[in-house]
């Protein structure tokens, strides 16, 4: 069994206590309110954990084609991570404090390209031993950049053809009020979801506690949204973050790998050729 397959997608917090020294522990908070998560990093953080920027370190300069968040290309990917010190064997485990909807990206991108990497279950507010204030410096290092798995990145073409495709399904990870139209984000002029997609938002894969469902409780959850066997399942949000989450909660539940749109509907939006719909159901209002 690889290191990958040993390590699964999310880990508690006794696993990674026990663990410490052994890992590299990342804090991923971001904002969508605009306030500064690397602030709030400085003023607490776990022990060890260096800071990595969502805008910087894991996506592109936005683009009207890109989105808010694209991907960044596989050498400025290794670049940042590897002037951060996080190296090609290092096992990372990444938080934020809403739940890991930010920290995926980072998750998932590594288990993408092979290296261990997981979630902490319940973030730093699930975190019960101490914490510690200021920036953690590694040295640099110089990582191998790894191409993208190009079966598991979808275009916006493709999330258009399944969506309608009775063999395809697209999960709209955003809440569900931005999946009817009825709440936008500032800057956004078109609302609604990409027809044929179902919502799917991802704070829904965890539990009242703030922990992750159990495996058994997310198959049936996904299940539910139509993801099974032989399915072409895609994901997409607001900008190619927090789907992230629905894609590790997918991995979490033992079900097939599902591509990323990483566009979303950020750049979705953009485009004044791409049809729109509004309303709770994938087709629109009915």
């Amino acid at each position: 069994m690889s290191a990958l397959e040993e390590l699964g997608p999310v880990v508690g917090a006794g696993w990674l206590a026990s663990r410490l020294g052994e890992v590299v522990v990342a804090d991923v908070r971001w904002y969508l309110d605009g306030s500064s998560g690397h602030d709030a990093y400085l003023r607490e953080h776990l022990p060890g954990a260096v800071w990595v920027d969502v805008d910087n370190d894991v996506s592109a300069a936005p683009s009207v084609t890109g989105g808010r968040h694209p991907l960044p290309d596989p050498a400025s990917f290794a670049d940042r991570l590897g002037r951060i010190g996080i190296g090609d064997d290092d096992v990372v485990v990444a938080y934020d404090d809403q739940g890991g909807g930010f920290a995926a990206r980072l998750v998932w991108l590594l288990r993408r390209i092979g290296q261990p990497a997981a979630l902490l279950d319940g973030g730093l507010d699930g975190w019960p031993g101490a914490r510690e204030a200021g920036a953690v410096v590694r040295p640099p290092v110089t990582r191998v950049a790894r191409p993208w798995p190009p079966d598991l990145l979808r275009t916006a073409n493709e999330a258009q053809a399944a969506a309608l495709a009775p063999g395809g399904v697209v999960l709209d990870a955003r809440a569900h009020g931005r999946y009817t139209g009825e709440v936008a984000l500032p800057g956004e002029v078109r609302t609604g979801h990409v027809p044929g997609a179902v919502s799917a938002p991802w704070a829904e894969n965890l539990g009242a506690d703030g922990l992750f469902l159990s495996p058994a409780e997310l198959r049936e959850r996904y299940g539910a949204l139509g993801v099974a066997e032989g399915r072409d399942a895609i994901v997409y949000c607001g900008s190619g973050v927090t789907a992230c989450h629905d894609l590790i909660a997918l991995e979490h539940a033992g079900l097939p790998p599902a591509g990323l749109y990483a566009g979303s509907w950020s750049a979705w939006s953009a485009d004044p050729e791409r049809p729109i719909v509004a309303g709770p159901s994938p087709g629109g209002p009915g």
